[in-house]
């Protein structure tokens, strides 16, 4: 994972949600095949650089951002579809107990699942990040692929080395 607090500004935006006891715990939970921090991280970052190149309400983004998935647990009924329905409100919920949050930003948590919920994004910001959380996933969740694939092509590249070598 990149370092993201090369940019100072970035790390001063998302430190008072990054040091909060029940947001930390966001690093023991599983997520598209890293941890949910590590999720809520790249989808901030991406989301701070791009808002911020485009000249919108940064700050807000990427605030919202890092709190898309602030949930800790899905509820026992909750299976795949339902729990990709539902999790923005969790993740919504969640926040509101520990931030004050804008309407922007709340915004930006309970629609960035959009169109799998129904409600589409009111702002700019809200689709960038909903864009952004769903290239994310797809890099995330192929991570183990391409790092098969990588082992698969040194294995081959060293055999055919080999090979060539003592022909």
């Amino acid at each position: 994972m990149m370092n993201k607090c090369l940019d100072e500004e970035f790390c001063l935006l998302i430190e008072p949600i990054i040091e909060n006891e029940e947001f930390k715990k966001t690093k023991a939970i599983a997520h598209h095949g890293i941890t949910r921090y590590e999720h809520l991280m790249r989808v901030s970052y991406y989301s701070y650089k791009v808002t911020k190149f485009l000249r919108l309400n940064y700050q807000e983004t990427t605030r919202a951002s890092i709190l898309h998935d602030f949930f800790l647990e899905e509820t026992e009924d909750d299976n795949k579809v339902s729990a990709l329905r539902r999790h923005p409100r969790y993740a919504l919920e969640k926040s509101l107990i520990y931030f004050k949050l804008t309407d922007r930003e709340r915004d930006i948590i309970s629609t960035h699942m959009f169109p799998v919920t129904f409600t589409p994004p009111k702002y700019l910001e809200s689709w960038i990040v909903d864009l952004i959380d769903d290239v994310a996933g797809i890099y995330e969740k192929t991570y183990s692929i391409r790092m098969a694939l990588r082992a698969a092509t040194m294995f081959l590249m060293i055999f055919f080395i080999n090979y060539l070598k003592f022909k």
